[in-house]
C-alpha cells in the first residue's frame, strides 16, 4: 500500500494525498494551527493520515525554526500482515523537503521529533509496525 502526501503551501497547512488505488484526499489543519478546516479505503486513509500527521509536524517545526521550506512531500509505503487482522507490519516514510538552504541536520531533527514526540498517528502505528524514514532535500 502506498500513499503520497503533498503540502499545499498556498493553503496554509493543508495537505493532499493520492492513495495507491488512485483516490485523492484533502486534509487540513485546524484554524488555530494555520489551517482552514476544509476537508477527509479505511487502511489507505489511515496511512495517509499518518503521513500527513508527520508532514504537518515537520513543516511546522522547520517553519518555527525559521527555515525557508517551500515544499514537503512524504511517500509512504506499508507492508501488512498476511492474516487477519492485517495490521501494518512495516512502514517506510520518505520525506522530500524543498527549500532554500535547508540544513540536513534540521530536517532530520524535525522528522525525528515528529516520530518521537509529536505524531500520534505514527506513534500508534509503531505499536504493530516498524516505522522507518529517510529524507531527501531539494534546493528551491
Amino acid at each position: 500500500m502506498d500513499c503520497t502526501i503533498n503540502w499545499l503551501p498556498a493553503s496554509g497547512m493543508a495537505f493532499s494525498a493520492e492513495t495507491g488505488s488512485g483516490h485523492l484526499l484533502t486534509m487540513d489543519g485546524a484554524p488555530e494551527g494555520g489551517g482552514r478546516n476544509l476537508a477527509p479505503r479505511p487502511m489507505e486513509t489511515l496511512l495517509a493520515g499518518a503521513g500527513a500527521c508527520s508532514a504537518y509536524d515537520v513543516v511546522l517545526i522547520l517553519k518555527r525554526g525559521r527555515h525557508q521550506v517551500t515544499g514537503c512531500q512524504v511517500r509512504v509505503h506499508a507492508d501488512r500482515a498476511e492474516t487477519d487482522p492485517k495490521v501494518f507490519t512495516r512502514i517506510e516514510m520518505v520525506y522530500t523537503l524543498t527549500g532554500r538552504d535547508l540544513p540536513e541536520a534540521a530536517v532530520q531533527r524535525a522528522v525525528q521529533m515528529s516520530h518521537d514526540k509529536y505524531c500520534s498517528a505514527t506513534a500508534m502505528l509503531a505499536k504493530t509496525a516498524e516505522v522507518a524514514s529517510r529524507i531527501e532535500i531539494v534546493a528551491g
